[in-house]
């Protein structure tokens, strides 16, 4: 299992305000620090931007590109804002993410096949909606998995995500179960009698509740999904104790 930063992002307000005034100098000293504390890969998540600003990932990009050699994922669910970070990459990054929804379907995937790189299926349906069963979130890899195949994308350049629930979601517990199954049958090969890479971003967790829920729950589903097979975690590798974690699990499995 290898991380990747997910600090690198619109949500952050270092980086918000360094969008917002095409300054890449905070940008940069974040990307240093996420690489300083171990991350194997840069996420850049620009937001949300409006066709006037969609250019703004490929700033980011350049930004990061000055300073650090670690591989991108470019992360957007705008494929007019994914062609653009692609533009500016040096190398191929991985494509962060198409769902079941028309629009990324019809963009998103021959973008991957006509470039060659790596792409995130996450585990959405056509109205962006979660599965919140295991039989949903398999049913949804399997339907995701056909498309891609289909547009030429290969089996080998997939990377599924089963999305993580909210804690504040009622039944954030048994989505939690249904996450980590959903890695153990794509890991091992159950579902495609290959194995499949897998993704999952941490930080869906405690999103905006971060006073409210405690790290450990962070390390805790860390730590079974590293059990699970897990290929690629999405986290904020600046928070205390999560490198360490991921170090310690590395030792045990």
């Amino acid at each position: 299992m290898i991380v990747a930063a997910d600090n690198l992002t619109a949500a952050n307000p270092v980086v918000a305000d360094a969008l917002a005034r095409l300054d890449p100098y905070p940008i940069q000293d974040l990307a240093r620090r996420c690489q300083l504390a171990g991350a194997a890969y840069l996420d850049i998540n620009p937001g949300y931007l409006s066709p006037r600003r969609a250019d703004r990932i490929a700033f980011m990009v350049a930004a990061v590109q000055e300073v650090s050699s670690l591989p991108l994922i470019l992360d957007s669910l705008q494929p007019r804002v994914l062609a653009l970070g692609l533009a500016a990459c040096r190398d191929k990054p991985i494509l962060n993410a198409c769902t079941l929804e028309e629009e990324k379907l019809r963009e998103i995937l021959p973008l991957a096949a006509d470039h060659g790189t790596d792409l995130v299926l996450l585990l959405l349906d056509e109205k962006s909606r979660v599965a919140p069963t295991l039989e949903g979130k398999i049913a949804l890899a399997v339907e995701l998995q056909e498309r891609a195949l289909a547009a030429g994308v290969p089996h080998e350049q997939l990377i599924f995500d089963p999305v993580f629930p909210h804690l504040s979601w009622p039944d954030a517990f048994d989505q939690i179960k249904a996450v980590v199954k959903t890695v153990r049958l794509l890991a091992g090969g159950a579902v495609f009698l290959q194995p499949a890479r897998t993704m999952a971003g941490l930080s869906n967790l405690r999103s905006g509740r971060r006073k409210v829920y405690p790290p450990q729950l962070d390390q805790t589903c860390l730590a079974a999904l590293a059990g699970a097979g897990l290929h690629l975690a999405l986290a904020d590798v600046l928070q205390p104790g999560l490198v360490e974690t991921m170090k310690t699990i590395g030792q045990v499995i």
